[in-house]
């Protein structure tokens, strides 16, 4: 089997989730024959299983998706070591030693991140730049917006999920990082988490009205405020 087309399949699989092989061949560019025969060579070495699925009418349809032996084919940010020295930091200093250390690490991210992100104006650049850079340190981000007007950013790999097992304080960390780094023109919230059983990360993020915009929103309701006018003074009759 090529290493080529191994790692594109892999890649598929843990970038989208599940899928036949008919799917995958198209994102691809193979044929589904080509595919299952990766497939296959992928299961016998236990890096991907299939799941049998019924889909309304007719023969259930093959998904394929990665084992665990295939998620640790991914960058793990040397995750033993890192779950050693938390333990080590919290062993040696206490919990509240930990939690400077979070706190350190949190502040230097967001500094960086808003270096980065300072020449973005609108909220869609923002996350966009932000996508990117998770992207960069190993988080496969990607991200959307949604017809409500709100945008997804989607992490399918966490680089450090076995120092976030060990240490979730590091997850709490990041829900604030996105908050401070995107302001306070955007909510931020978590709708799928790998520690809570989601094979990925995902976060939702909604425009906020600001104090100026409700303000000019208020005075297109109520029309343009209008100077009262006195009326003048009747003329006496003589």
């Amino acid at each position: 089997m090529a290493d080529r087309t191994t790692d594109r399949l892999l890649h598929a699989l843990k970038a989208a989730g599940p899928q036949t092989a008919g799917t995958l061949a198209g994102r691809l560019g193979v044929t589904a024959v080509a595919v299952r025969q990766h497939l296959d060579g992928l299961a016998a070495h236990g890096l991907v299983a299939h799941e049998d699925r019924r889909e309304g009418v007719g023969r259930p349809r093959r998904y394929w998706g990665l084992t665990a032996a295939g998620h640790a084919r991914f960058p793990d940010n040397h995750a033993g070591l890192t779950v050693e020295l938390l333990e080590a930091i919290s062993g040696v200093f206490g919990a509240g030693g930990l939690e400077r250390l979070i706190a350190h690490r949190e502040a230097a991210t967001l500094a960086g991140y808003r270096r980065r992100l300072a020449a973005a104006t609108t909220l869609a650049g923002k996350v966009r730049m932000l996508a990117r850079l998770r992207t960069e340190e190993g988080y496969m981000a990607e991200w959307r917006r949604d017809a409500d007007g709100s945008f997804m950013l989607i992490e399918n790999h966490c680089p450090i999920c076995a120092a976030a097992r060990a240490c979730q304080g590091l997850c709490r960390s990041e829900l604030g990082i996105f908050a401070a780094v995107l302001g306070a023109a955007a909510s931020v919230t978590r709708v799928e988490h790998v520690l809570a059983g989601a094979r990925r990360c995902a976060y939702r993020i909604e425009p906020v009205a600001t104090g100026i915009d409700r303000s000019r929103r208020g005075r297109k309701l109520r029309g343009p405020a209008r100077a009262s006018r006195s009326m003048p003074a009747m003329p006496r009759l003589r």
